[in-house]
């Protein structure tokens, strides 16, 4: 599994996506990749995962098929994003 956090930098929402992620290392002790939706890596995924509020976290197979998806406030709680995995 993998499972990937979609943000835009330097907006009003980038602070709950840069606590939310430090929050989710110091709990789980695993890092939860972020990923800029302005970057080729972040088009992509929010046209794949069909994406219009941010930030986003997805949760994804090893194949890619989605296995669950995040958007907006207000964010999940990080055990139910920890169930998917993090540190891929």
């Amino acid at each position: 599994m993998k499972v990937v956090m979609l943000y835009r930098p330097n907006s009003a929402t980038e602070r709950l996506a840069l606590d939310f992620v430090r929050d989710f290392t110091m709990q789980t002790g695993h890092e939860l990749p972020m990923v800029d939706i302005d970057t080729p890596e972040g088009v992509d995924l929010t046209r794949l995962y069909d994406i219009v509020t941010y930030p986003a976290i997805i949760a994804t197979a090893d194949d890619g098929s989605l296995l669950q998806l995040w958007q907006g406030e207000p964010l999940p709680r990080i055990s139910e994003v920890g169930y998917y995995g993090g540190g891929q």
